[in-house]
């Protein structure tokens, strides 16, 4: 029954991104059932794969901001090199589905070595340890996402405060989708997006709000993140004349790029990496 309950999200949520509602609450509810139901089973477990940055790297917990009269808190990283207060281009980070946990903070160190500091921030306030403290996790974010807008943009002007001539931002599953969202609603505060398997958005009102490069990386396999939304979300992007380069991995899952779960895909993790650095340099360093 649970699992017939789950399959009916994601129906309900791709249809609901089909119409152009998107980010609204019934869409909402049905998305967070969706990624429940891709991660039935998972435990946020690193493997193998995981990778530290080519250069030394200094990783710290910060506060970035205040929302709601509460501190919001996460982890920065940047090349050691240069010191702290270097300056660098920018990158907003955020979590995937369980949080801000070391999987996050480890990818967070491995970008700054890339020559970025990177703000991974919190938009939960807590990590997940299973998909259920997940999932309400999610819901809760997704319920008020004007908190969440607040909290991004507080996490682009610390790092703008920082010397960072350019932001750029970068999310996974629930944090690809907020990616999206950061680059849509803080169009005047970011200058790329990256987006791994995200919730879409179809609705070209909302769409024509994009300014900035987006880049994106999503699996055929994935039933919680539909191809053929995602390719609607794509033409509509081009029809507006929007700068956007999609991927498509074929046989891939959702999350295939977390190393922290069990869908993990290392050809399309390794492809999907080159491109994202290769799509920051262009974007934030030139």
């Amino acid at each position: 029954m649970r699992r017939e309950v789950l399959m009916l999200g994601t129906i309900l949520y791709a249809a609901g991104c089909a119409s152009g509602h998107g980010g609204a609450p019934d869409a909402d509810t049905a998305h967070v059932a969706a990624m429940a139901h891709e991660h039935r089973g998972d435990t946020p477990t690193a493997n193998a794969s995981t990778a530290e940055p080519r250069v030394p790297v200094t990783g710290e917990e910060v506060s970035y901001g205040t929302v709601g009269g509460k501190a919001v808190r996460g982890y920065m990283a940047y090349p050691s090199a240069g010191g702290a207060n270097a300056a660098l281009p920018g990158v907003v980070m955020i979590h995937e589905w369980w949080g801000l946990n070391d999987n996050v903070r480890m990818m967070a160190r491995r970008l700054a070595g890339e020559g970025y500091r990177v703000l991974a921030v919190d938009l939960y306030g807590a990590q997940a340890t299973t998909p259920e403290e997940a999932r309400g996790l999610m819901m809760g974010v997704m319920q008020n996402r004007p908190v969440a807008i607040e909290n991004l943009r507080s996490a682009g002007d610390f790092l703008r405060a920082r010397r960072a001539a350019r932001v750029g931002v970068i999310g996974w599953c629930f944090g690809g989708g907020m990616s999206l969202q950061m680059a849509l609603q803080l169009h005047d505060r970011t200058d790329a997006a990256a987006v791994f398997y995200g919730q879409p958005v179809t609705d070209p009102a909302e769409l024509r709000k994009l300014d900035d490069p987006l880049i994106g990386f999503f699996g055929t396999a994935d039933t919680g993140i539909p191809a053929d939304t995602v390719r609607h979300m794509e033409r509509e992007l081009k029809s507006l004349g929007k700068n956007v380069d999609f991927h498509y991995y074929e046989g891939a899952a959702h999350a295939f790029a977390n190393p922290s779960g069990q869908s993990y895909d290392e050809a399309a993790a390794t492809d999907s990496w080159r491109r994202l650095v290769a799509f920051f340099d262009r974007t934030l360093k030139s």
